[in-house]
């Protein structure tokens, strides 16, 4: 997906949501789990089918509201093989039932060049391919550019983030007064550009996307921590949003996803997204 048709996407549905879907085995509403027990001959298929069955209800009765899924890698790979094998079938669900959504594959890879050009060629090259992956720039150019060469795949460098462990290096500067992940955002600028390369900053730095703002004017920004991490829409746009362009991509995963532990778990989903996505149009107009 090109940077214009993200921004087509945004405009015509009137959203910039990005919904995450973690599925947790212990959280997946026990109505559905119990659902597939009852036709899964072993544990193996039970844990498959359950991954499956959920991420992909939840993503088809959210997508009238969104313009992009978020399936987080760490909770399908907790199961091994069965895991992945529910990551790729959700991958290929999306592409067949929502060709027109963004999947952002979220596994924050990021090794020495030749192990990165493995990871490439594993999200970019293979079936299952996503459109975009969370990056870690903390071992430099070499480790992200082998995901840069994929022709309309993105790279969603990690620069700021919401968790409280962030101060630990992000926002520690140098003599001049650069702060680390200003100088990620300056420096990985001549690796990509807006077209090819967005920005993880969390919901719950608030004014900080002024200063980013300042760094990267019109790229976009893949903003986690909205509803349950506490981080506030209005700021994040107020500070963050891109007149005409909108620039963001603001996902919710918790807030949506296990809104209901009831068998009516996606509907809720969708009234859930439905709020935001209202919420998301007043602040494009």
């Amino acid at each position: 997906m090109t940077r214009q048709e993200l921004i087509q996407q945004i405009y015509e549905k009137q959203s910039f949501l990005c919904v995450g879907l973690d599925p947790d085995i212990n959280k997946i509403p026990q109505a559905l789990r119990d659902k597939v027990k009852e036709m899964a001959p072993d544990e193996k298929s039970y844990i498959g089918s359950t991954l499956m069955s959920f991420t992909a209800h939840i993503a088809d009765l959210t997508a009238p509201y969104c313009v992009a899924f978020k399936p987080n890698l760490a909770f399908f790979e907790a199961y091994g093989w069965t895991g992945l094998q529910a990551y790729e079938m959700l991958i290929k669900h999306l592409h067949e039932n929502h060709p027109n959504h963004l999947i952002i594959a979220d596994a924050k890879r990021g090794d020495i060049g030749n192990t990165s050009d493995m990871y490439a060629r594993s999200f970019f090259g293979g079936e299952a391919q996503a459109d975009a992956l969370t990056v870690a720039p903390y071992m430099g150019e070499d480790s992200v550019k082998p995901f840069l060469g994929y022709q309309g795949k993105w790279v969603v460098l990690l620069a700021l983030t919401s968790n409280k462990g962030s101060q630990n290096f992000q926002l520690t500067e140098d003599k001049d007064g650069e702060r680390l992940f200003e100088k990620v955002i300056r420096t990985s600028q001549q690796w990509g550009n807006e077209e090819n390369m967005m920005y993880v900053v969390g919901a719950t730095q608030g004014k900080m996307f002024e200063d980013i703002r300042k760094v990267a004017p019109r790229h976009f920004l893949l903003v986690p921590g909205v509803g349950a991490q506490g981080g506030s829409l209005e700021e994040v746009c107020k500070y963050g949003m891109i007149p005409g362009e909108c620039g963001l991509l603001v996902n919710s995963s918790r807030g949506i996803i296990y809104a209901s532990d009831g068998a009516d778990f996606g509907e809720v989903a969708a009234e859930k997204a439905k709020e935001l996505q209202q919420q998301m149009s007043a602040l494009l107009k």
